[in-house]
């Protein structure tokens, strides 16, 4: 019954949210929590936006800046139930705080949840969704990240969850302002099936953790297609497994959100956050820092400035890569290849190595080019290293022409990654053909 009521809903008219313009490619920014938690204010956010310009990160597609949890004070307003700004985090309001970031050329996101309160424990928007829609276009916000905490049980079948979320998505379309919709239900009951005619994106799993693969109890599904209880301690890898059987759900204007980035906050080594940007970007999650931005080393800098790797996230074809093949490792942990396609006729194939020792592993076209068929995989592929720069220094280095398979060395906790391109295609770019 449950079942066939959901699909009345989900036909039933509506605005679609995949088709409002947004995030036609999965959006890019940066957000406070993972760094900042509750530890927020006015100069926290404005200090964070000058510095994803002064870094020119704009360039790179970096513009949304969002505020997360606890910005809210104490209570709504008494007399009409309009949300409110804490006085002493945002004494000149958020209004005013959008507007300067929107003139330093970014957008402004904000933060609530579908429940009675937030996971900070600020006031949420269930039963409010009209009001805080409106409020929220008022103030010129551009993007809406709405959590799930205290969401008094409305939740345990997909048609539930859909009509608690499709109500604020109602709500935001119905102000005329265009603001990005991102659910952050955790995974809980499947958004990937209900979710895509009514939101950008959204959570696939519980909050990530900045660790490349510690299992923790407070994490504990290890399948979330059979997940009742999503939590929170992720660690990386846990969620690549997570997003693994649901990428194919994804597309332009509707994403399946990995969680945060957690790129340069200390838990990882080098490697692990090469890894963890490398995958997400693969699978066409979205791009959202939670670093400190004021304060990035070099390395922090290297991995999130690489143009190659978020062309291929943001590759207008929309597909996200899939996993084609996992190879036991002796000593523990695996081999992954993933493949997916570009535009253009072209491709990107990555090796990640879960293992706690480097390997090589010979990776055969065959298994790359699957999708397309033998005869394609049989053909020959101009390789570009997306981890190796050329000798102009850009990302993206010639490896070779390779036909029938190819050896690659993956560093422990590494990722290779690779764009191939046909032959003939590559020299007809170069002008050889």
């Amino acid at each position: 019954m449950a079942r066939s009521l959901l699909s009345l809903a989900l036909a039933l008219p509506a605005v679609r949210a995949m088709n409002n313009g947004l995030a036609r490619t999965p959006q890019m920014g940066w957000n406070t929590w993972n760094h900042f938690g509750c530890g927020i204010n006015e100069d926290t956010i404005l200090s964070a936006a000058q510095a994803v310009v002064s870094n020119n990160l704009t360039a790179l597609g970096y513009e949304y800046i969002l505020v997360d949890d606890c910005w809210q004070a104490d209570a709504r307003d008494a007399s009409t139930g309009a949300p409110v700004a804490d006085p002493s985090k945002f004494p000149n309001g958020i209004k005013d705080l959008a507007d300067k970031v929107h003139d330093m050329g970014l957008k402004f996101g904000i933060y609530s949840s579908a429940g009675t309160s937030t996971c900070g424990g600020r006031f949420g928007s269930l039963g409010f969704e009209e009001i805080d829609a409106q409020t929220y276009a008022s103030w010129g916000v551009d993007y809406l990240k709405y959590d799930n905490c205290y969401n008094e049980g409305r939740a345990g079948t997909p048609l539930i969850s859909y009509e608690r979320y499709n109500n604020m998505s109602r709500a935001l379309n119905a102000t005329g302002r265009p603001i990005l919709y991102s659910m952050c239900n955790w995974g809980e009951d499947g958004p990937w099936n209900f979710a895509v005619d009514i939101a950008n994106s959204w959570r696939i799993s519980g909050d990530i953790y900045d660790n490349y693969d510690r299992y923790d109890s407070r994490c504990p599904c290890t399948d979330m297609l059979d997940c009742k209880l999503s939590g929170f301690h992720c660690a990386m890898t846990r969620i690549i497994d997570f997003a693994a059987p649901l990428l194919q759900k994804a597309g332009p204007g509707k994403w399946n959100d990995l969680d945060m980035l957690e790129i340069g906050n200390g838990g990882m080594t080098f490697d692990e956050y090469v890894t963890h940007f490398s995958m997400w970007a693969l699978a066409k999650s979205p791009l959202i820092l939670g670093n400190d931005v004021t304060s990035m080393d070099t390395d922090t800098l290297s991995i999130i400035t690489n143009d190659a790797i978020i062309a291929v996230n943001q590759d207008p074809n929309g597909s996200p890569a899939s996993q084609m093949w996992i190879h036991a490792v002796d000593g523990g942990g695996q081999l992954e290849l993933w493949s997916g396609s570009l535009v253009n006729n072209q491709f990107v194939w990555a090796v990640m190595n879960t293992s706690p020792s480097n390997q090589t592993v010979n990776v055969s076209l065959l298994d790359i080019f699957t999708d397309q068929g033998a005869a394609f995989g049989s053909g020959t592929f101009t390789m570009y290293d997306l981890w190796q720069k050329d000798a102009d220094g850009a990302w993206g280095a010639k490896v070779a022409d390779v036909s029938g398979s190819m050896s690659v060395d993956v560093v422990t906790h590494g990722v290779r990654v690779f764009k191939a391109v046909p032959v003939s295609s590559s020299r007809r770019a170069a002008g050889e053909l």
